[in-house]
């Protein structure tokens, strides 16, 4: 038995939003609009945020700054009743934090700060506390300079041998990020990256193709988040599963791909079956891009159960949506 349903571990990061933003004024000019926000963000925050409104009893193990930003960032995480027990905090180095002008169309380009993510590692001591959860998700690989690599395949590797269920996701997939990835995939049950970062990893286009080539070095079930087009679930035993996007008013895609892990692994967590968690998982990725911010939209699970009912479906036609 563990003490937590979920241990979100990697890249937590500050958001500094704002929208929408067409251009940026020259000078010292001003120009107005019509929201900021400040949220937790990263593969992993973002993902542990939307978790802990899904749910599901989650822990933090990242690390922060001793800055007003690392500030808010647990103190946000503990108003979502998010254990920070191993969340680090590094005494002389920034939080890592990200500025978003998002666009009027929902794009999201980002000036990102690097910072204590760099600096984050398990200790001995605080492994048992990192893995007593059912569900082990490692998101922020690419970004997390001290972890990347070796420590974070024998993470994995604990966690499996501990009977755990891990979860992967990354962040700025270059074709090189490739050597990071590859040895812990074995290791990794569900394998969540967006299909970009599938594309740049495998050197492959179409979604079963990408897909095939994470199964083929061990991974257990790869699912593709596809943005407007939904996703992609395949498994080593030829199942393949396309589920729709759906058809919402998007204002930012923010954390859309953190929603996303949070909703899958919630639906894994009441008993569902791979289509009804994928289902969640878009209905909560949904809410997520009708708001500004990675945790924008999500209340409850209830809440997203319903949206995931009610809100329409983008129609697919040969598998593929309109």
């Amino acid at each position: 038995m563990t003490s937590y349903d979920i241990s979100v571990i990697g890249l937590y990061v500050l958001d500094i939003l704002g929208r929408p933003i067409a251009d940026i004024p020259a000078g010292g000019g001003v120009a107005f609009i019509e929201d900021i926000r400040l949220t937790v963000a990263g593969t992993a925050g973002g993902t542990a945020v939307d978790a802990a409104k899904l749910g599901l009893k989650t822990r933090a193990a990242g690390a922060v700054g001793d800055d007003e930003k690392g500030y808010f960032v647990r103190d946000t995480l503990h108003r979502h009743g998010i254990d920070t027990a191993t969340l680090q905090q590094h005494t002389g180095v920034p939080t890592s934090a990200t500025i978003l002008p998002i666009r009027p169309n929902g794009e999201r380009p980002c000036l990102h700060r690097r910072g204590a993510s760099d600096h984050f590692t398990i200790p001995a001591s605080q492994l048992d506390q990192v893995l007593d959860a059912h569900y082990i998700h490692l998101g922020g690989t690419g970004l997390l300079a001290a972890f990347d690599g070796q420590p974070s395949w024998d993470l994995l590797a604990a966690a499996k041998k501990a009977g755990r269920t891990t979860s992967f996701d990354l962040i700025a997939a270059q074709p090189e990020t490739l050597a990071l990835v590859e040895p812990a995939l074995p290791h990794i049950d569900f394998f969540i990256p967006s299909i970009e970062e599938a594309q740049a990893l495998s050197g492959r286009c179409a979604p079963a193709e990408v897909a095939a080539f994470f199964l083929e070095r061990g991974v257990g079930v790869c699912i593709l988040t596809l943005g407007a087009e939904g996703s992609y679930i395949a498994t080593a035993d030829g199942t393949a599963i396309r589920i729709p996007a759906h058809d919402i008013a998007v204002i930012d895609t923010t954390g859309c791909g953190d929603a996303y892990s949070a909703g899958f692994l919630a639906g894994l967590k009441q008993g569902w079956d791979l289509e009804s968690s994928g289902r969640l998982a878009t209905a909560a990725a949904a809410l997520v891009a009708t708001g500004l911010g990675s945790d924008a939209g999500i209340v409850s699970l209830e809440q997203t159960i319903a949206a995931m009912r009610e809100l329409p479906v983008k129609q697919l036609r040969h598998g593929v949506p309109v």
